[in-house]
């Protein structure tokens, strides 16, 4: 008889960012990428992921948590492996009271944030900035 765990897959992205958390039934081992979060660097992006577990209690120890991450910068990949668990952990308690002290604490963790880079515009070197005029 083959045993199969219950594997279900939570998405998140920031920017460029974008995150895949597959939650299964376990003993509480987080890994980014193949790598245990407690070895994540730099110090503040492992704090941003593990945001979400410090917020959801003792339901980390019932649970393996397993992140692909790829795209954009280490702090992007932070905040969509973040929004991946958060959503994660909430659909595996099925429960009001963690979606709320999320919520409370960052909402951009469960309905993502949509800022985007503003595009640059001709005449200048960025989107705002331009050519200085020295004949006033």
């Amino acid at each position: 008889m083959v045993t199969t765990k219950k594997t279900k897959l939570y998405s998140g992205s920031r920017k460029s960012a974008r995150a895949t958390a597959a939650v299964v039934p376990g003993t509480g081992r987080i890994r980014v990428n193949n790598v245990p979060v407690e070895m994540m660097t730099p110090t503040v992006a492992r704090q941003r992921v593990l945001t979400p577990i410090v917020l959801s209690g003792d339901i980390r120890d019932k649970v393996d948590i397993d992140v692909r991450v790829s795209g954009g910068g280490f702090m992007g990949q932070a905040e969509a492996a973040a929004m991946a668990i958060s959503r994660g952990l909430v659909d595996q308690t099925r429960g009001q009271e963690l979606r709320r002290r999320i919520s409370e604490y960052d909402v951009h963790l469960l309905s993502g944030d949509f800022r985007r880079p503003e595009t640059k515009k001709f005449g200048g070197p960025g989107p705002r900035r331009r050519k200085q005029k020295s004949y006033r």
